[in-house]
């Protein structure tokens, strides 16, 4: 068997030559994806609150979180996409999301500053998911998704400054 048929029959066969041992890639993928479901759960909680927000904040906060969630947005298509890359599929229901996400549903609508503190303390949840991702990454030199790590962290660390400078 010529070398050019056995790198078709491996693709074929479902193995993905990215140079990241498929242990590894696998391992990434799965902790992407608990990152993806943190990262969807804090969109749609953001989301709930700003259609629910009230009170004498409710123009800031209102707009604050439509700018979260829409960044939100757009973050759950880039890790999903990652996912992809790494040859795996993305999650994408709430019952998988309910499953690897560290994020808690909100029960009720609670008052503005305490929608506040759970935005926070969720950011800063999201960061600890990408930051335990982050040492398998490196680990296989896989420099895309530590880029993609790197920004979330960003992200996250400074919009969970941003929600606690409204605490005072």
């Amino acid at each position: 068997m010529s070398k050019k048929n056995s790198k078709a029959e491996t693709r074929e066969s479902g193995a993905l030559d990215l140079g990241i041992a498929d242990e590894q890639r696998r391992a990434i993928a799965d902790g992407l994806s608990r990152l993806l479901a943190d990262t969807y759960t804090l969109y749609l909680k953001t989301h709930n609150f700003h259609w629910n927000v009230t009170g004498p904040q409710f123009n800031s906060l209102h707009l604050m979180f439509e700018t979260q969630y829409t960044e939100l947005a757009l973050a759950v298509d880039l890790i999903a996409e990652r996912i992809r890359a790494l040859g795996e599929p993305a999650p994408g229901s709430y019952s998988a999301y309910a499953k690897l996400s560290s994020i808690a549903e909100a029960d009720g609508v609670p008052e503005a500053a305490e929608m506040v503190r759970i935005l926070a303390e969720d950011q800063l949840a999201v960061v600890r998911t990408a930051r335990a991702v982050f040492p398998l990454a490196d680990a296989a030199h896989d420099e895309p998704t530590a880029d993609l790590l790197t920004q979330r962290m960003q992200v996250h660390e400074k919009t969970a400054w941003m929600l606690r400078a409204n605490l005072g």
